[in-house]
């Protein structure tokens, strides 16, 4: 294999350096038998530094207990032996929810670790990859630079993008009045006294609230959403007792009558409502794709919110920090639709609708974008996805949300056909499995993905 250019060539490519694309990494390099060339292509530096773990703030935690955050399926307790190797500490820490950038550093470990005991070797490159072409042997690469390189599979692991602000007239609003809940530093400058309304009433919001906590902020947050509804907490860890699969059968109406019934069960057997959801979460890939394409449709539509707040919990200490805030009046929450935002002086009037009428007007000084997650590709802003589609080597997922895959993670081209050397993992796969960005997702896949590759 040779290089287009400044002597660039691997045999596998990696493109995204977060969670995904260091535990595919990591696991190409404890499985290669013979000295492979791979290269994780990510801007940033230092790796594994994507959205959820980038913050360097003691404020934010973990939203799973550190015994279940094991990157590796085979080594369960993997985390908490990077965390400690004393046994009363790690039986204080295995329930806790610890600072995330700590699981950052977990997977930095285990990516050294990796790299020093592997027969392949691992070159981390921080340019971006903007367009990629189809070879007889592989792909070539086209960079930020100018540069191209030849490789003989490609892994996207590109991760997360957030959505811009869904209103008229955010494209007008300065840069001091508007700013992302994913933008951890500008959070924290935002001055004390600043009247903020920060749209969206999920985990990127708790987010924000808590760094606001952490500075001691003195103004009023305003908390904007279509719902209302807050992420709910974690309980101590139980498991309801009940078949999930009697689910599989059953049209979405139907399904949730059924877990509206185990959370009664469960309610009159002593047990919290998140032990239902404990026991449902295993299955949620399989709950989707079971699904007819008509309910998944309903699903986004209609329940996706419900879904969420019982699903991505937070810790329960985070959800009483913000119950404190709305308990005094600091914090208040919301329920409306964005319509629009407009800068006048200093001052950011925001509008919404409320039940399809006008009937919320606020005056705020910023304007928090926590929206979460972009899921459909022609919006991400991400030339490499971009042209991959536009060129036909990928298809838009179900419903237009993420890539389309097969089931093992191969993109499906524009004629529907698998390609037996470009794999994705993560988030693009929203549409075709729902439940994929959290570590135990994430880990299968890597896993998984990696296998494959070196099979070929």
């Amino acid at each position: 294999m040779t290089s287009a250019s400044a002597g660039l060539a691997h045999d596998i490519a990696i493109i995204g350096g977060g969670a995904s694309g260091v535990l595919t990494a990591i696991h190409l390099l404890r499985a290669a038998t013979t000295p492979l060339r791979i290269a994780l292509y990510e801007p940033q530096s230092p790796l594994a530094q994507g959205v959820a773990y980038a913050t360097p703030y003691p404020e934010h935690l973990l939203n799973v207990p550190v015994q279940r955050m094991s990157g590796f399926n085979d080594t369960p307790e993997d985390f908490l032996d990077f965390l400690s190797s004393d046994p009363r500490e790690r039986a204080a820490l295995a329930p806790t929810f610890v600072e995330r950038h700590r699981y950052g550093e977990y997977l930095r470990d285990r990516l050294a670790r990796a790299r020093d005991a592997s027969v392949a070797t691992l070159v981390h490159l921080t340019q971006p990859v903007l367009a990629m072409a189809r070879r007889p042997d592989g792909w070539r690469l086209r960079l930020a630079d100018g540069a191209q390189a030849d490789c003989g599979a490609v892994v996207l692991a590109v991760g997360n993008r957030p959505r811009p602000l869904p209103a008229r007239g955010a494209n007008g609003l300065s840069d001091d009045a508007s700013l992302s809940a994913w933008d951890f530093d500008a959070v924290r400058a935002v001055p004390g006294d600043a009247r903020l309304c920060i749209v969206g009433s999920g985990l990127s919001m708790v987010d924000a609230v808590l760094s606001f906590v952490a500075t001691g902020h003195r103004g009023t947050i305003h908390v904007l959403s279509r719902h209302g509804w807050l992420p709910q907490p974690h309980a101590a860890h139980a498991v309801a007792d009940f078949d999930p699969a009697q689910l599989l059968p059953l049209d979405l109406r139907a399904r949730l009558r059924f877990v509206r019934q185990r959370v009664r069960e469960a309610v009159s057997a002593g047990l919290p409502w998140q032990a239902v959801m404990e026991r449902l979460r295993p299955h949620g890939q399989a709950l989707w794709r079971s699904l007819s394409e008509a309910d998944q449709r309903r699903f986004l539509r209609h329940v996706v919110r419900l879904w969420d707040v019982h699903r991505h919990r937070v810790a329960a200490s985070v959800h009483e920090q913000l119950q404190v805030l709305i308990d005094r009046g600091q914090l208040r929450l919301h329920r409306g639709r964005l319509d629009t935002v407009m800068q006048v002086g200093r001052c950011v009037q925001v509008s919404a609708n409320v039940r399809g009428q006008p009937g919320l007007a606020l005056e705020v000084d910023r304007v928090v974008n926590a929206t979460g997650v972009e899921m459909r590709v022609p919006t991400m802003r991400n030339p490499l996805l971009t042209e991959l589609l536009g060129e036909g080597h990928a298809l838009a997922g179900p419903h237009g949300i993420g890539i389309a895959t097969d089931d093992d993670g191969r993109v499906l081209d524009a004629d529907g056909r698998a390609q037996p050397d470009l794999w994705v993992l993560g988030s693009l796969r929203i549409g075709s499995l729902w439940e994929t960005t959290a570590i135990p997702e994430l880990r299968g896949q890597a896993e998984s993905v990696a296998r494959q590759v070196l099979a070929r």
